[in-house]
């Protein structure tokens, strides 16, 4: 096989409680990507959107992703990857995380499955240490494996695969941009360990009512009192929006990574879809374009086209 194409999700992060090391991934939207040998043993990117990312390898992060795999496998050949990025970099539903795990998922694709999913992470890593600076894989793993999913660590990787319920997700992502870097340095060096423990408690909770098919366990759960606290200011009617959505019949939610994305889970897709349209509401106010997705918690991550 000399050219693949892949289909990479988006993903929400964070997921209220579990700050750099929760997230899931979303049935919809999803990257488009065609990867193709080439002779040169090299990285070269197209890009079929008007995002104007960089076209040069070591500065695009699945560039930087694929040529991680290329330097450890050295096949004789490289990859053209040709990308239409239907996630709005910036946006806070894993953009990143979807260019990295596409372009490995592919490159490994077409030598024939040589590493393991666990090792296209690593390479995965490298493309989002270049977006946001630091070694995170809370987008990148729900994006390799699927569904919900939680990194014990980082150094060495190890990720745990979640069961879960049916859950439905919206997401109103407001055209604004916020930088992963720019988020992460509003956040506190150091915490009250009283607020270390509610989020403990939290984490371990909703990891337990995923697995119980516990909604209200699920509800109950989602608070955060670090890290939301001191990012919502970024996000404009955050709180407008989480109230509304809850009033709607949302289990919970929050900010979708750094954001400025907002996400919901609600048990089924009627209520799912009562959220997206008071979300929607919320925004028309605004003057501020934003879209909405509504989208069921999808048990695939990058699936081969």
């Amino acid at each position: 096989m000399d050219e693949v194409g892949v289909l990479a999700p988006a993903t929400v992060s964070n997921v209220v409680c579990g700050f750099d090391c929760l997230g899931f991934a979303l049935d919809e939207p999803c990257d488009e990507m065609r990867v193709r040998k080439i002779s040169e043993q090299t990285v070269r990117i197209v890009h079929l959107d008007d995002h104007g990312l960089p076209t040069e390898a070591r500065k695009n992060v699945a560039g930087v992703a694929a040529l991680a795999l290329l330097e450890a496998a050295h096949p004789g050949f490289g990859f053209e990857i040709t990308i239409k990025k239907n996630i709005k970099p910036g946006s806070g539903i894993g953009s990143s995380a979807a260019s990295a795990c596409g372009a490995v998922v592919a490159a490994n694709h077409l030598m024939g499955g040589r590493f393991s999913e666990i090792e296209l992470l690593e390479f995965a890593m490298a493309g989002e240490m270049l977006a946001s600076g630091s070694r995170h894989a809370d987008n990148l793993a729900p994006c390799m494996f699927g569904g919900f999913t939680l990194v014990r660590s980082s150094d060495p990787l190890d990720i745990v695969r979640l069961d879960f319920p049916d859950v439905f997700a919206t997401v109103v992502h407001p055209q604004i941009e916020i930088k992963t870097s720019e988020a992460r340095a509003l956040l506190p060096q150091q915490v009250p360990l009283a607020d270390a423990i509610k989020n403990w408690s939290n984490l371990g909770a909703f990891v337990a009512g995923l697995a119980q098919g516990d909604h209200e366990l699920m509800s109950r759960s989602m608070l955060d009192t670090i890290v939301e606290p001191v990012r919502k200011s970024m996000i404009p009617s955050f709180d407008e929006v989480k109230e509304a959505s809850l009033s709607a019949g949302a289990l919970g939610g929050g900010i979708s990574g750094s954001g400025p994305s907002i996400f919901m889970l609600s048990r089924d897709s009627e209520t799912a879809n009562k959220v997206g349209e008071v979300m929607s509401t919320v925004y028309s106010r605004t003057g501020i374009k934003f879209f909405t997705y509504v989208s069921a918690v999808s048990a695939a991550g990058v699936r081969v086209d």
